[in-house]
């Protein structure tokens, strides 16, 4: 007797189409066990590891001054602002399917339909999203993170830490900019090479974001009297506000005096 055909051989198209989302279930599953949990309100600035995150923060510096800095500045000399707003609403855009699945995780249904109306929107008339035409109908992005669906599950921030080229987090959110590597759907949709173009266009369109906010970036670390504990103090209350956590800090109005006089 003839083994029973798998389901892969059965419903191939099916089994293909579904292997993200069955990807997810142990994620779904961890967000049911702490559906009722709230994140504990954090305070101050917690950071054992400042000695370490001290040395990636100056490594990143290095980084920055040798090859981020010098080629965002040749970027955005050479292509002209309309290019490099495409490049960054394309890469916006093909990120925008990984963003409702942590909207959908977190119970933010309302979003995640709102956002897949603009992915159809800017995908077909906005040419896969280089022209942002949901924008000017009212479909504005609404933007999330796995490091916000943790916290909507109920985990701590954790202790703050200094990430190799990505800069400053939480342990929280080093988790969460990990899983947001592998949530979007198209990467496991899009076949290779065409699937390269996602993290192409992000890491490109980082480029463009160093060159149009230079100057914040600069004075946040080259030019306060201590730019990691500027910039960690920056993160936290940022990332906080972003997250809806009110947290009082006396620094804050120092550091806004500070970047923005």
């Amino acid at each position: 007797m003839s083994e029973l055909p798998g389901a892969e051989e059965r419903n191939p198209v099916i089994f293909a189409a579904t292997r993200p989302f069955r990807r997810l279930l142990p994620i779904v599953a961890l967000a049911a066990l702490a559906a009722c949990a709230k994140a504990p309100a954090p305070s101050g600035q917690a950071d054992p590891h400042e000695v370490a995150n001290r040395r990636t923060h100056e490594a990143n510096l290095r980084f920055d001054r040798a090859f981020f800095a010098p080629t965002s500045n040749a970027y955005g000399t050479i292509l002209p602002q309309p290019v490099r707003q495409g490049v960054s609403q394309f890469s916006s855009n093909i990120s925008l399917p990984g963003t409702m699945v942590n909207q959908l995780l977190q119970g933010e249904v309302e979003d995640a339909v709102h956002n897949a109306v603009r992915f159809l929107f800017n995908t077909t008339l906005g040419v896969a999203g280089i022209f942002d035409i949901a924008t000017d109908i009212g479909l504005e992005e609404r933007d999330t993170d796995f490091g916000e669906t943790l916290h909507v599950w109920g985990f701590a921030e954790g202790d703050y830490v200094v990430l190799p080229f990505f800069g400053p987090s939480t342990e929280r959110d080093a988790f969460g900019t990990a899983v947001d590597f592998f949530i979007n759907p198209l990467s496991y949709v899009i076949p290779k090479p065409e699937g390269y173009l996602s993290p192409a266009s992000e890491v490109i369109s980082r480029f463009g974001d160093r060159y149009d906010y230079g100057d914040t970036f600069d004075a946040l670390l080259y030019e306060s009297a201590d730019g990691y504990a500027t910039a960690r103090l920056f993160y936290l209350d940022s990332r906080r506000y972003d997250l809806g956590v009110e947290v009082e800090d006396d620094d804050l109005y120092d550091l806004y005096e500070e970047v923005y006089e």
